[in-house]
């Protein structure tokens, strides 16, 4: 599945912690509801089983809305599930690696926090980068914000799409107008919502508004 840049505008991260008065299947349906342009699942404490019961209960959600469905870290339960896409940090395998094992037709994010990071992992076959964190964000304690002018020398170095990461949120996101980004990655603003679906349709305004600034 090829990375097409519309697919970044409002890329929706799950998070465990925020599952309340709604299941996180509930979550991720208020979420596509709302406009989100592509899904995550993001599970850190899930054995690998229980990761790929959910991933294929996910990925059907995503499939009735037309939206990309990605596995975050996991290459073998997105292999397993048959997922869009998978997501890889700096920490995770090699995108090389990567793209080996899943082949040609599945979708490799990979994060970047500088010009040579970026550069890399399009070389290597990533299809989009996620680059953060933009602002300073409760998701990961020890992210320090990357300056405005590393995220613009970042999208003019590569060709492949580019997505801004952590602590975005309505008061924030207008302020990477002009960065060259192709829309935003949203966690807490998203699933830390009351109202998740009205919070998307917000989001997915202002993104679409940033782009086009």
């Amino acid at each position: 599945m090829k990375c097409d840049k519309t697919y970044m505008r409002l890329y929706a991260v799950t998070d465990r912690s925020w599952v309340g008065k709604q299941s996180l299947l509930e979550q991720v349906e208020s979420a596509l509801k709302g406009g989100v342009t592509c899904v995550q699942l993001r599970e850190k404490n899930l054995d690998e089983e229980a990761f790929l019961e959910e991933a294929l209960q996910v990925k059907e959600l995503c499939r009735r809305y037309h939206v990309p469905f990605l596995i975050d870290d996991n290459v073998d339960v997105a292999i397993r599930c048959q997922a869009d896409g998978v997501h890889v940090g700096q920490e995770d395998m090699a995108v090389a690696e990567v793209r080996k094992r899943v082949g040609d037709g599945m979708m490799i994010g990979a994060s970047a926090h500088n010009v040579d990071e970026a550069v890399k992992a399009q070389q290597d076959g990533a299809d989009y980068l996620g680059v953060g964190a933009v602002f300073s964000t409760s998701t990961k304690s020890d992210a320090r914000p990357l300056p405005k002018s590393v995220l613009f020398d970042i999208c003019q170095a590569v060709t492949i799409p580019v997505v801004a990461i952590g602590g975005i949120g309505k008061e924030n996101i207008l302020s990477l107008s002009g960065s060259g980004v192709d829309g935003v990655a949203v966690v807490s603003a998203i699933f830390g919502a009351k109202d998740i679906e009205k919070a998307c349709q917000e989001l997915r305004s202002l993104s679409e508004r940033m782009v086009n600034a």
